[in-house]
């Protein structure tokens, strides 16, 4: 390849020479000569300021009827979504395996069927048979589901592109799936993210709901590229313990609607049943109180659900290594709380082991649950129940100081609502209801003292 000649270009008459000078053979003027590259080949093969389409255009202040949502048939499921399916939407659902993700999916698909809307199952990991015998166990054989086995991306867009579009698709799973112009194995990087694009695009150009199943690993990740939870809309995680009937829907990444709003459904034997009241699920429904049990309201997104917090307290007696076992809660976070009770407030718990559950299966992450933790924990160690009907709210701070927490009200509403009789907290949270009587803590020595009952 025949090197490119320099030329050199003088910037006030514009007279090209081949070699520099310091003067203008023409002009006469000096240090005006400027080498100017020539273009190569390969940057006009790369120039990207010409040669594309013209964009259109629209203004932000437009009056634009924004696209109307479509129930999924399971109100638990459109109050994750935010109110229901948005035309066009791109959904990944993650979950481990075996927690309900295809037979939720079955049920919805089945459920927008039968309300009139065309719906596509593609299955990539189970033949159509194996399907159906799924739907005639759920009850949904006579739903008019369009089923297909495939993991050819190919196939399954040329297939819905010689058709009208459906309302609803659903591709179970994307690490299953392949496209024939990137190598490749199924599951891998460059297949996970291409084979999403081009499903995630065409959901977009013709308005079709795309939901996606997504494996995870074992820390509970989406498997594949970070990159794919960033192409979708909406972030879904479907949570729950095999050994417990619940299960959450829990929305991690949602354009059309709030974050961490939860559905909450329970393993049947036909299939997955809405909970409208969850927290049914997370309380033992006895009616004599008991010691190391306290009653928390957790804010789940907008929705209170409340949990019961169990604390059992064992007294070593032969100096061995006492243990700390926790189901639910943060490990640290209970050290902490130990070593502010023991601080501030002259319990001592270095010679007794400490377990703490949050029973239900529920997983707890919000600090206003510190009060609740520490009340368990008292009634445990004095062996004095709390008072019936009872619930506990509040964070703890280092100095032994009850902090307010968020949403405080609404957690309080939720309790009165289920009957529930006082409630214990920060001084500033005010009660709506009348029917619950409400009183403030400023410090955890006036919980210590409210339940042992020192004066």
């Amino acid at each position: 390849m025949a090197k490119p000649k320099k030329r050199y270009v003088c910037q006030n008459c514009g007279s090209v020479a081949s070699r520099w000078q310091g003067q203008c053979a023409d002009c006469s003027e000096w240090n005006t000569l400027v080498e100017d590259a020539p273009a190569t080949v390969f940057s006009q093969k790369h120039d990207l300021s010409g040669g594309g389409r013209r964009l259109e255009f629209v203004s932000l202040s437009e009056a634009v009827e924004p696209p109307k949502r479509a129930t999924t048939g399971l109100k638990e499921f459109d109050r994750a979504l935010g109110g229901g399916l948005v035309p066009g939407a791109a959904i990944l659902i993650g979950g481990d395996p075996g927690i309900g993700k295809s037979t939720l999916l079955l049920q919805t698909a089945g459920a927008v069927a039968k309300a009139g809307g065309d719906v596509v199952y593609v299955s990539g990991e189970e033949a159509s048979a194996q399907v159906r015998l799924r739907a005639e166990r759920l009850g949904l054989a006579d739903t008019p589901v369009r089923l297909a086995s495939s993991t050819n991306v190919r196939d399954i867009l040329t297939t819905l592109g010689a058709g009208d579009p459906p309302d609803l698709l659903v591709v179970d799973s994307i690490q299953t799936m392949h496209s024939d112009t990137i190598e490749g194995a199924p599951g891998t990087v460059s297949q996970v993210r291409g084979c999403a694009f081009e499903l995630i695009r065409y959901a977009k150009e013709n308005g079709v709901a795309l939901v996606l199943v997504g494996h995870v690993t074992k820390d509970g990740n989406i498997a594949g590229p970070r990159v794919l939870e960033h192409m979708v809309d909406v972030v879904m995680s479907f949570e729950g313990e095999r050994s417990h009937q619940y299960r959450i829907l829990r929305a991690l990444k949602n354009r059309f609607g709030a974050v961490d709003e939860i559905g909450v459904f329970a393993m049947a034997g036909e299939g997955l049943e809405e909970v409208d009241n969850p927290s049914m699920l997370f309380l033992s429904g006895r009616d004599e109180p008991m010691a190391g049990s306290a009653v928390f309201p957790a804010i789940e997104g907008t929705r209170p659900v409340l949990v019961e917090i169990q604390a059992l307290i064992v007294r070593l007696q032969s100096g061995a290594t006492p243990r700390r076992a926790v189901v639910g809660w943060d490990n640290g976070r209970l050290a902490m709380l130990l070593a502010v009770l023991e601080s501030r407030c002259g319990l001592n718990f270095s010679s007794a082991e400490v377990y703490l559950n949050v029973a239900g299966g529920y997983r707890l992450s919000d600090p206003a649950a510190d009060l609740a933790v520490a009340a368990a924990l008292v009634s445990a160690m004095a062996d004095k129940p709390l008072p019936p009907r009872s619930v506990w709210l509040g964070e703890v701070s280092l100095a032994g100081e009850i902090r307010p927490v968020a949403h405080g009200g609404l957690r309080l509403r939720e309790a009165a609502k289920l009957g529930f009789d006082c409630g214990f907290g920060p001084s500033d949270v005010k009660s709506s209801s009348s029917a619950l009587r409400y009183d403030g803590l400023g410090q955890l020595a006036n919980l210590v003292d409210r339940i042992i009952g020192n004066p």
